[in-house]
């Protein structure tokens, strides 16, 4: 009951990572990008430049607002949607341009139906630039629709590896945060906790991009640096609730296993929430972002977390737009930073963490 409950229980692996890794070929990694794409690189390094520095006024002459929409799975416990909301607003004020703002927010994975709703509305708006997330097969439909406008420039949020299909019909930007990168940083954590094997579950977001880029690239790095075995897997509906029934079931089929590998914020804190009722602390699990996980490191429901520079995205969008409105070169990808946050980490390191990582979101 609790598997029909939880989500799709996933086959044993093998010797081999999931089949769906086959989907990310598609994408070319953040970091082969960049070294394809010299001219890409350079824009991209001095984007890192333009959000550590002081906001310079874009100087252009506007005879109305620029109009922007952003539909967005906000409803979650994740912050970082309405905190690069946030920064992104701020940085446009603070380069003096004048814009309209439109935010559609729905639950990742349930509300299919809002989110076409939101997504329709945007296009009738035709504004300038639609900001939107890219999950899914219908993601990538309703993207090429707008990439195949003439009105609406798209910037693609939370997802920092271009389509290779798309070739030079590309998005204004692709801009977040390398899920290979952060997913690799957590294995190493883990590997540093168990320096020679251990057996885990891997716990998925929703099927799509989000759980094959952060689940199946910490498989494939993990099994080969050790004798790690991933005795099990669920996927999950993108929320806490099935995640902490999917870790029951989890742990109820494989009792034997060391960590439980999450995939995102609301995953990680349903499998917490499962430990805790289980009372296995035992068992370590991560999280994947540095908000409500900050606090949840230091209370001891997570063990660890790759905590974003997370108003960083904002910022680089606001800065990508400042720089199309002049009619300079925008950098087709941009990544932010991370830093690895753990429960034995001294307080002011989390207090640090805070102000970098929130320096635009928490005025």
């Amino acid at each position: 009951m609790r598997v029909m409950l939880a989500a799709a229980l996933l086959s044993f692996y093998a010797s081999e990572c999931m089949a769906t890794t086959t989907v990310l070929r598609e994408y070319w990694e953040y970091e082969s990008y960049l070294n394809e794409h010299p001219e890409q690189k350079k824009l991209t390094q001095e984007m890192t430049l333009r959000i550590s520095n002081p906001p310079i006024s874009a100087n252009i002459i506007q005879d109305r607002p620029i109009e922007i929409d952003i539909v967005y799975p906000g409803s979650q416990l994740s912050d970082y949607w309405w905190r690069n909301i946030k920064a992104l607003e701020l940085r446009l004020k603070e380069l003096n341009i004048d814009f309209r703002l439109r935010k559609y927010s729905s639950r990742p994975n349930i509300d299919h139906r809002q989110e076409g709703e939101s997504l329709k509305k945007a296009l009738q708006n035709e504004p300038d630039y639609l900001i939107f997330t890219l999950d899914s097969s219908r993601h990538k439909k309703f993207a090429e629709s707008v990439l195949s406008s003439n009105k609406t420039k798209l910037i693609l949020i939370n997802i920092t590896t271009p389509i290779k299909q798309w070739d030079e019909r590309q998005p204004l930007m692709y801009v977040g945060f390398d899920h290979v990168k952060g997913s690799i940083l957590l294995a190493q954590e883990y590997m540093r906790n168990y320096p020679e094997q251990a057996n885990f579950g891997l716990m998925y977001f929703s099927p799509g991009y989000i759980s094959e880029a952060r689940g199946d690239t910490f498989v494939k790095y993990i099994k080969h640096q050790g004798d790690y075995a991933v005795k099990t897997a669920y996927f999950t509906h993108a929320n806490r609730a099935s995640a902490y029934e999917a870790t029951l079931a989890m742990l109820d089929q494989q009792p034997n296993i060391d960590f439980i590998y999450a995939c995102s914020t609301d995953v990680a804190f349903g499998v917490s929430d499962a430990l805790a009722e289980l009372e296995r602390e035992d068992v370590m699990v991560n999280g994947w972002g540095g908000g409500s996980e900050i606090e949840a490191i230091k209370s001891g429901d997570l063990d660890f977390t790759i905590v974003r520079m997370t108003d960083e995205t904002g910022l680089a969008i606001a800065e990508g737009i400042k720089l199309d409105l002049q009619g300079l070169p925008v950098p087709k990808v941009f990544s932010g930073k991370y830093q690895v946050l753990t429960k034995d980490d001294d307080p002011q390191i989390a207090r640090d963490l805070k102000l970098k990582a929130f320096r635009y979101s928490n005025r």
